[in-house]
């Protein structure tokens, strides 16, 4: 292993942004909360069955926006027409839904600000002086605004997010073509590439897409859960990894 605890013949990485590097993984869960629970409870009354924080482990975390929404509703054996991508928040469709989560997101991040986390940006540092070209894979479409605002856009070489998978078609994950396309565009085969999640989907991605080393990141007490997913190893901050000092 190298100074960076990665093997040595990973020549780039490839970050998830919401949890890994920003603290914002707590506030996309808190919107998605928000949003379902007002959702079942019009639908089902007082005696509505809450989202809760294993719905969004399983169903919804790392995923694009409309595919979390799909996902949670047939774990639920409910079915809505997808609608259109500018439907209005709240419009009873996949889209209307997701729409409604957004902008719950964006409000509170205009409220409380993005945190980055320290550990990754050191890490991020690290990479970089050691010669590895790096990638920022998210299924976020306010993935460059949200890099801006920490003065984080700098660390990337690439920029594979929502907005990107959009307009190249490439699914999200769980399936691995947003971090294949990363790598891709960096000039490395799958194998010379680590991915760092803290999604199970993300988890699933790495393993499916033959990634050469996979790092899970553990910020809720799911160590076990990414194993099972495909990590090669876990940490609870890229800290721990190596030459960040």
């Amino acid at each position: 292993m190298t100074q960076l605890g990665l093997p040595a013949d990973i020549h780039a990485c490839l970050f998830d942004l919401d949890g890994v590097v920003t603290k914002t993984a707590v506030v996309h869960a808190a919107a998605w909360k928000e949003m379902f629970d007002a959702f079942l409870r019009e639908r089902d009354g007082a005696d509505f069955r809450p989202f809760t924080d294993a719905d969004y482990d399983e169903y919804v975390d790392g995923r694009p926006r409309a595919d979390g929404v799909r996902t949670f509703l047939a774990s639920r054996g409910i079915d809505l027409p997808d609608g259109a991508p500018d439907d209005p928040p709240g419009a009873e469709t996949v889209h209307g839904l997701g729409n409604r989560k957004n902008e719950l997101v964006l409000e509170k991040i205009r409220t409380d600000g993005v945190e980055a986390y320290d550990g990754t940006l050191r890490y991020l540092e690290a990479v970089r002086a050691h010669g590895l070209s790096t990638a920022i894979v998210s299924s976020s479409a306010n993935c460059r605004d949200v890099l801006r605002s920490i003065g984080a856009e700098h660390f990337f070489d690439v920029r594979i997010d929502g907005v990107v998978a959009a307009e190249r078609k490439l699914p999200g994950k769980p399936q691995p073509d947003t971090f294949l396309a990363a790598a891709e565009d960096l000039g490395v085969e799958p194998s010379e590439a680590a991915v760092f999640e803290d999604a199970l989907a993300g988890m699933d991605a790495g393993r499916a897409g033959r990634f050469g080393y996979v790092v899970g990141v553990d910020r809720v007490g799911q160590t076990d859960a990414l194993y099972r997913h495909g990590a090669d190893i876990v940490v609870r901050d890229l800290a721990e990894l190596g030459d960040t000092q």
